[in-house]
């Protein structure tokens, strides 16, 4: 969540269908959610907001009502409930330090906006991915800037050169 201050965070609380995960995550009330066509997200409609892992919180008895699935390079991490099978947050493979909420698993009347935005994940794109400003990341042969989110999701890609011994 770049460049937004700590007041302008609010406390959402969230859950599965059968309220066995419950959790909470302090994020803008207004949220960008992303919608990824990779071939998980396109099967279950994984409408996502990402926040940093030190902004959610799973509530204490919750831990034991969950299951994980994996596949291909097994850094996703699709958790969701054994009860009722829903998937309400999810470690990203874009962003494993992060965590994934499904806005419409948000119980709390603290969501005032959602704006939608597209994410490229079938191809593999690092150009979409969810980070906070600022951040520098270097993946799949390029170096990937990206800027305030308020101002849009910016990102400068340049290809790193290749070194020959």
């Amino acid at each position: 969540m770049a460049g937004v201050s700590s007041d302008e965070l609010v406390t959402h609380s969230g859950s599965c269908h059968c309220g066995s995960v419950k959790y909470t995550v302090l994020a803008p009330s207004s949220l960008e959610v992303w919608r990824c066509n990779c071939s998980i997200c396109t099967k279950k409609q994984n409408h996502h907001f990402i926040v940093p892992r030190s902004r959610f919180t799973l509530s204490p008895d919750s831990e034991k009502h969950l299951t994980t699935y994996t596949f291909n390079t097994g850094l996703a991490k699709h958790t969701f409930c054994k009860t009722c099978g829903v998937q309400s947050f999810y470690t990203p493979r874009s962003n494993p330090d992060g965590v994934g909420i499904a806005p419409h698993c948000i119980d709390s009347d603290t969501v005032t906006n959602i704006v939608y935005r597209d994410a490229d994940g079938r191809t593999g794109n690092s150009l979409l991915r969810i980070l906070t400003s600022g951040v520098v990341l270097k993946s799949d042969g390029f170096i990937i800037i990206c800027c305030n989110r308020k101002s849009g999701f910016i990102v400068i890609l340049k290809k790193k050169k290749k070194k020959y011994s």
